[in-house]
This record gives structure tokens, sequence and C-alpha cells, in this order.
């Protein structure tokens, strides 16, 4: 697989979805920048700004992403419009790679979570770089397992958190060179 054959789906945000964008560009992929009016970026490239009507499409119960990812999550417009727009990343981006924490209930810290509940309820191929262990996790057949993917499809998403370390960092700059060379 060529890189230039892929697409990374992100949301722009400084830290994790900056570094996945920038490392893109360098290996020659294509990027698309999901967001709406008035987020602000860390990264403005290619980005699409959704409709309210595009944004309605990725709409759940605060309630159902709440139970999903055991916090709860107030219902305010700016958070809603965030996991409508990482609705269409992981919609869009068959595997998934996110930068973050696993916690004890194998969700992942932080609004980054639901990009991770997303992808176990779409069923796409799921590896989380977790930075408390330095290590990269697969989700498979219910549990989290030590591995050490490779881009395999030609659209991905890369999300995580805005505190990247340089491990976290590090992480993603091996992913793709691992996979493109």
């Amino acid at each position: 697989m060529k890189s230039e054959e892929c697409t990374l789906y992100h949301g722009g945000l400084k830290g994790a979805e900056s570094v996945f964008g920038e490392t893109a560009e360098q290996y020659g992929l294509n990027e698309i920048i999901f967001t709406f009016d008035g987020h602000k970026l860390g990264r403005d490239r290619n980005s699409v700004v959704l409709s309210d009507a595009d944004l309605q499409r990725g709409d759940i119960s605060m309630e159902i992403a709440s139970r999903m990812m055991n916090r709860t999550y107030y219902e305010t417009d700016k958070i809603r419009k965030v996991l409508q727009t990482i609705f269409h990343m992981v919609n869009k981006g068959h595997q998934v790679f996110v930068i973050g924490i696993i916690l004890d209930d194998n969700s992942v810290k932080g609004g980054t979570g639901w990009a991770v509940e997303l992808a176990k309820l779409f069923n796409r191929p799921l590896h989380v770089f977790d930075q408390n262990r330095n290590q990269w996790f697969t989700w498979k057949d219910g549990s989290w397992t030590e591995d050490t993917p490779k881009i395999t499809y030609t659209t991905l998403v890369g999300s995580g958190t805005r505190y990247l370390s340089e491990e976290g960092r590090s992480a993603i700059e091996k992913l793709f060179a691992d996979s493109f060379n």
C-alpha cells in the first residue's frame, strides 16, 4: 500500500491530532480535518466545516455517551458538537489510532474516549498508545493486548490527547515509519 493512497481523518486539535496530521503530511497521505463553526484548531489544513445538518447525523444522547464511557457528560453545545465531529471521523476512517490513557474500565480518558467507544461499536481495528505505559495496545476479543500496530487500511483516524508526551509523539512517528518505509 502506498502512503498517497491513504487518507487520515482527524479533528485538528493541538496535541496528538496535530502531530498525526503533520506526520501524515510528511509521508504524503491525504488529510481531512473535521470541524465546526467556532471551533479553534491547532492544525487547519484541508478542513471540512460540518454543517448543523452534518453534525446532527452524528448526534447521540449525552446520557448514552456518559453511560458508554462510564463518566458524566453534561449537556453543552460545544461538547455535543465535539462528539458529533468524532462520529464523522470514525465513520469515514476504517482503522483507528489514538494516543491517550487506558483506564481500568477499558475506556480511554477524556473526550478521546468517544473515538475509542465508537471504534468498538463500529467494529473498527482499534489501537491506543497508552502514555502512562508507553506502549501500543490493540482492542481484540473484548480486551486490550500489547501490540506494535501498522497502518494497513487506506482510511484511518488519528485522535488523542491535547497533552501529548514526547513518547506519544515518537509513537506516532514510528507508526508511520514502520507502515510506509
